[in-house]
């Protein structure tokens, strides 16, 4: 798997759960505590702990929640994110904060999960983000996003078209296939090309539009109206 700041997970996949809800990180841990691969490894009531708790535990995944009584999920997700070795961030969220998520996801969160999302599933979130894959699913997420993710103004669209048209024929149709939340191995088989292959695009895609992850490259399709 892939560690904070692109290196190799060796061991369990260290999480860290920012939540000013007791009940709630308590929910979490053990959710979590019951997969072998995965290590809840600290935890922080308040976006304001966020940093101290990052160096001190180093996790890989942190999951962040929004709102939070003196510095914000989102606040602390653009500072994290804006550090070198910045570990993933999965944002928290319930359906009448739907209009925040967006924000979050622009700041280089790696997508987000609804609260009441069954433990399965968070799970499996969680070693996707780590494992460098995108977390926008084709079913809720994709939804969520589509309906907060329609630009403002047409220059936002005008924007994300004029970005778009610095890729090649084939980063647009591997950026397509992102805005529609497909993981690697979908995408392969729908072009027909090796896993590495998708990859090898996905980065080149990363350093042409200056983002820093998959999940901003589907904003932008979005964005665009592609999607």
């Amino acid at each position: 798997m892939v560690a904070a700041g692109g290196g190799v997970v060796t061991g369990p996949v260290r999480v860290l759960i920012v939540d000013d809800d007791a009940l709630v990180r308590a929910g979490l841990t053990m959710i979590l505590s019951g997969a072998d691969d995965v290590a809840v490894v600290g935890e922080a009531a308040d976006g304001s702990e966020v940093p101290a708790a990052v160096a001190t535990h180093r996790p890989d995944v942190v999951l962040m929640d929004i709102r939070m009584p003196r510095v914000d999920g989102l606040t602390a997700t653009e500072s994290l994110r804006r550090r070198a070795g910045a570990p993933e961030v999965i944002v928290l969220t319930t359906f009448d904060a739907d209009e925040f998520v967006l924000r979050a996801l622009r700041a280089g969160a790696s997508g987000f999960l609804l609260k009441d999302t069954p433990p399965m599933e968070i799970l499996h979130a969680v070693r996707r983000v780590a494992n460098g894959e995108a977390t926008l699913s084709p079913t809720v997420t994709r939804k969520l996003i589509a309906h907060v993710a329609a630009p403002e103004a047409n220059g936002g669209r005008r924007h994300a078209l004029t970005a778009l048209a610095q890729l090649s024929e084939r980063e647009r149709e591997v950026a397509m296939l992102l805005g529609q939340g497909r993981a690697n191995a979908e995408i392969a088989g729908e072009l027909f090309m090796s896993v590495a292959t998708v990859k090898a695009h996905v980065s080149r895609v990363l350093v042409k539009l200056d983002l820093n992850n998959r999940v901003q490259i589907a904003i932008l399709v979005h964005d665009a109206n592609l999607a």
